[in-house]
């Protein structure tokens, strides 16, 4: 008998098609024939999630589980099968599914990320100018300009 004795994510990463449910040891454990088994993270370590279809897109994966010196495979279209695994599952990516919240694009936090630098460098500049400071003057400019 199979059934999920843990699941925590480590973490969970958003991107704008799919979600990823990244595992680890110690957060995912399994009951199987009356003994627990640990996660091991050699073969597969996530679950991907399709916003779209909020399908599980790689099925075909295998999770690796120890137990002192057994270890046991299971690929992920087993677990999607138990039901305790579906709750476990379904309690974690139901606050990523939801419809009213859209993830930030990396390329956006990027630009927000380069004009804070930039604005940071013209302030720099302008306390070397008044400091007439012209090492941190020269630096500071060099910096704004490579960018």
């Amino acid at each position: 008998m199979l059934s999920v004795k843990m699941l925590k994510p480590y973490y969970v990463k958003e991107e704008s098609d799919c979600i990823r449910v990244v595992l680890a040891y110690q957060y995912f454990s399994l009951l199987l024939d009356d003994k627990v088994y640990q996660f091991v993270p050699l073969e597969s370590r996530e679950i991907r999630i399709n916003r779209e279809t909020q399908k599980v897109e790689n099925e075909q994966d295998v999770f690796v589980f120890q137990k002192g010196k057994e270890y046991s495979r299971v690929a992920l279209s087993e677990l999607l099968k138990l039901s305790d695994f579906l709750t476990h599952l379904n309690s974690i990516l139901q606050p990523y599914l939801n419809g009213d919240t859209t993830p930030i694009e990396t390329d956006e936090i990027d630009q927000v990320i380069i004009a804070l630098e930039r604005e940071n460098l013209k302030r720099l500049i302008d306390m070397a100018l008044e400091d007439k400071d012209y090492k941190d003057f020269k630096k500071y400019t060099d910096k704004l300009n490579e960018m």
